[in-house]
């Protein structure tokens, strides 16, 4: 699997390289339904992106960004404020006596103190970070589709529920960020060679093995243990990752776009540090014949997939 990923989260880079347009009222739809109440994981990086606005649309985007912002920042300013009292209480419990419970309430109410604060230093934060522009899974990402012959860019959920499947499917089948290039005619079929979708990256990253990613074989002692590794390019180049998306409608129910990456086998250097997928970078000169896939046949749509772009990944371990 391929869990997480650094992305292009400003629309405006694809405006500019692929003279793509926006899907305004896509992305005013998912403010909108977070500023109701829906917890959807937007990234700094796509609500930066409204903080120059142009037009009213973007305007409504931008004074919804602050909104959440402000709500949040008063969130945390509650819970620090009832943790500092939380650990006042039990400082001063441990002044008389040494008890679990106090020592506890401590421990507990410090490490939210710590949280809180960091949370609201983030949420006060000018700067760029390159956390603002990595996804997750259920996060919203810019993806770029053809629609009625145009380049458009969408928000869509890195978690794609197929257009057949009930909402359940989303905890039944958590694992659907990600589409396996050996099952898209089978538990892809309602999306391969359909509804195709480009999202550009820097990076990827995944879970392996810690001995795989320290390179030595496992001690007969050591516990099974797993380490962060972030997957790059050598040649620093950005990835056009292919995807498969959907467009899932029911009655009474919030439309959701989501998507997933496809991923296929790993190069060797990606496999001995522990990763056995790996996604799939399309050439330039086949974006958009991938994004137009009616009418066009399968093996060559899969064609596509296998004459990708094969750079050599260097990777590295993650501070725990």
């Amino acid at each position: 699997m391929c869990y997480s990923a650094q992305v292009w989260s400003d629309y405006r880079k694809y405006v500019r390289e692929f003279r793509a347009t926006l899907g305004i009222k896509d992305f005013l739809k998912i403010f909108f339904q977070r500023q109701q109440g829906s917890k959807l994981m937007i990234p700094r990086g796509i609500e930066n992106a409204f903080a120059d606005p142009q037009t009213d649309e973007e305007r409504e985007i931008w004074d919804m960004v602050l909104e959440h912002r402000g709500l949040q920042s008063a969130k945390f300013e509650e819970e620090l404020f009832t943790q500092r009292a939380r650990l006042v209480e039990a400082e001063r419990k441990l002044l008389k006596k040494e008890t679990k419970g106090a020592l506890d309430s401590q421990r507990i109410a410090t490490s939210k103190i710590e949280r809180a604060r960091a949370k609201l230093s983030e949420m006060h934060r000018t700067e760029h970070h390159p956390s603002d522009a990595r996804i997750f899974p259920k996060s919203y990402v810019p993806v770029m589709v053809m629609e009625e012959g145009e380049l458009v860019v969408k928000p869509m959920r890195y978690q794609c529920r197929p257009a057949r499947a009930p909402a359940f499917y989303d905890e039944k089948f958590p694992g659907t960020f990600n589409a396996r290039r050996d099952s898209l005619r089978d538990f892809w079929r309602g999306e391969f060679g359909r509804t195709h979708g480009l999202v550009v990256a820097q990076s990827f990253y995944e879970w392996v093995p810690t001995h795989q990613a320290e390179s030595r074989e496992m001690r007969p002692d050591e516990q099974p243990s797993t380490t962060e590794i972030i997957f790059t390019p050598q040649t620093g180049q950005d990835m056009l990752i292919a995807c498969v998306f959907s467009h899932w409608q029911r009655d009474g129910e919030e439309d959701l776009l989501s998507f997933a990456f496809i991923t296929d086998d790993p190069p060797p250097e990606v496999l001995r540090a522990g990763h056995d997928r790996c996604v799939v970078p399309l050439r330039p000169e086949n974006v958009i014949s991938w994004l137009t896939p009616e009418g066009r046949n399968l093996d060559a749509l899969d064609q596509m997939l296998e004459d990708r772009e094969r750079p050599y990944y260097e990777h590295e371990r993650l501070a725990a």
